[in-house]
């Protein structure tokens, strides 16, 4: 017998469990009943997308992108690409007969190969499939070298000329064709949902609907991060978007309005909202070199991290968490010093717009996030439970990234909510609602009630009602001890008698009270409960 193992969740995963997953799907629905109510439509992207797209949208001196990302290609592209080198190399084609004979053995295993990618559409086919007719050409013409059976030394100088200039045409076509293939992609499991959103926005041509198109997303991301409290390598998003024409501060302003009034409905309400604008292509740049350089000078004093971070991401210094690092930081050029008018006016409409919405706030010069596609406004929100990592969402504006990825001129702006760390601060502050309780448990008893048994519960789940029916018949006793243990709210005691006069007694296990109740006043009876909570 093979050897039996456990196996368990990989590091960095959970599984969520009721009733646990109960406060997830309430805690979505609200979020969905609140963006709906704004205007946003539900969009459902793939887990993977193509790396480029990441690497493009969030930078490829990211951590996200250098460390975290979860990435995969197909198996077949380092197996094209070594035969791709074959085809490349005049030497495999001038060479001995040995060495020739071995490499059309390996050719005609790896034609197979190539002919069965191609037909399945693994990838495109285009260079391919001329790769792959070149590949039998190439084929029949050592095939017939081979035949010649020369003797060890260069083929070429031994064959008749006309097959010599053949091996050379050969040779040059497919070093011509190699050129053209189009490798399996390279994929990646998303670490994060705008750039599949925006990948999404531009294949559809959804620029030419109405207004701003608003979408939201939930689901899970990937990142290979240490876990730690709230943060999973599989963790969960509730992601929302505005993409469209216009850039205006007063969008901006509902789209935190409008993440405020989703905490405040699921009960978040020791939350601090920070924000910042790190300005657009016409200043930030000037900042980042006036901030490279004010690192350069404190480098020494500055962890390995942040000492990487100098030349590939210096905003990122800003956002660093390292006790030792933030008397230094607080002496570094501040952005909003640097801001060009255009963004200043920006960042002031923003802040005059979140007033008129009595929306409270801080500026926090040092708030940057962490993506390479933010521009101007940036925002977050803390919440009380998660320790120092206690950001519960972030996002901010990106215009131009859909115009990166090739789309039309569009503006954009989105945020992100850590649906783990959301529903965990909400459990801290003991605003989670109750679980519902199962409703009616059928305490059936004798063969002749078993087909009443199904039918009533099958009335009551079509009224809305939780009814849990036992498959087998059990002991009056032991049938109630388990209604209680799986915490009933009634027992549905169904006996023969009960049967015999289509009166069904319903007792109310919190303090044993019972009742008699015909069919339509027992459907009616537990309607009104179920309304009344």
């Amino acid at each position: 017998m093979a050897e039996t193992k456990q196996f368990r969740a990989i590091k960095g995963t959970r599984d969520i469990l009721p009733p646990d997953s109960a406060l997830w799907n309430w805690f979505e629905q609200t979020a969905r009943e609140v963006f709906e109510s704004y205007n946003f439509g539900e969009i459902r992207t793939p887990i993977f997308e193509e790396t480029g797209l990441f690497a493009r949208s969030i930078g490829a001196e990211t951590d996200v992108v250098n460390k975290e990302m979860y990435g995969f290609g197909s198996p077949d592209t380092e197996e094209i690409s070594a035969f791709v080198g074959f085809l490349n190399n005049e030497q495999v084609w001038t060479a001995d007969y040995g060495l020739l004979r071995g490499f059309y053995g390996v050719a005609r295993k790896f034609q197979e190969r190539l002919k069965t990618l191609v037909h399945a559409d693994e990838f495109p086919k285009g260079a391919n499939l001329k790769l792959a007719e070149q590949l039998d050409l190439s084929l029949s013409i050592i095939s017939h070298v081979l035949s010649q059976n020369p003797a060890t030394g260069g083929l070429i100088g031994k064959l008749a000329d006309k097959d010599a200039e053949e091996v050379r045409r050969a040779v040059a076509s497919a070093q011509v064709l190699s050129r053209g293939v189009e490798y399996p992609q390279s994929m990646s499991l998303r670490p994060e949902a705008t750039a599949g959103i925006c990948r999404a926005y531009i294949e559809h041509g959804m620029h030419v609907r109405p207004g701003n198109v608003k979408l939201y997303l939930m689901g899970p991301m990937f990142r290979r991060e240490r876990p730690q409290k709230g943060r999973y390598r599989q963790f969960y998003q509730v992601d929302a978007e505005v993409l469209g024409p216009s850039d205006a501060p007063g969008i901006d302003a509902e789209l935190i309005e409008m993440l405020l009034v989703l905490f405040r409905r699921v009960g978040l309400v020791k939350t601090k909202l920070y924000v910042n604008s790190i300005g657009d292509k016409n200043c930030r740049p000037a900042y980042v070199e006036k901030l490279r350089e004010a690192l350069r000078g404190v480098k020494e004093r500055l962890g390995t991290d942040s000492q990487r971070r100098i030349e590939t991401n210096p905003l990122r210094v800003l956002d660093s968490k390292v006790a030792e690092e933030q008397e230094i930081i607080a002496t570094l050029p501040k952005i909003s010093e640097h801001l060009c008018d255009a963004c200043r006016e920006h960042f002031s409409q923003l802040k005059q717009e979140l007033s008129l919405r009595g929306i409270q706030y801080e500026e926090n010069w040092r708030l940057v996030r962490g993506l390479d596609y933010y521009t101007r406004t940036t925002f977050e929100v803390t919440a009380e439970g998660l320790g120092s990592q206690n950001a519960v969402c972030g996002g901010g504006r990106y215009d131009g990234l859909v115009e990166m990825l090739g789309g039309p001129p569009t503006k954009g702006i989105g945020f992100a909510i850590g649906t783990d760390r959301a529903i965990l601060s909400i459990e801290e502050l003991g605003a989670a609602p109750k679980p519902q309780a199962l409703g009616v448990y059928v305490a059936w008893m004798g063969k002749a009630a078993y087909p009443a048994a199904v039918e009533i519960a099958r009335k009551l789940r079509e009224a809305g009602i939780a009814v849990e029916l036992p498959a087998e018949e059990m002991k009056f006793k032991k049938s109630l001890g388990l209604a209680d243990r799986l915490g009933a709210r009634y027992a549905l005691i169904l006996g023969e008698d009960e049967v015999a006069s289509r009166m069904y007694t319903l007792k109310r296990l919190a303090d044993a009270e019972q009742k008699k109740l015909a069919e339509a006043e027992l459907l009616e009876y537990l309607e009104s409960e179920r309304r009344s909570g």
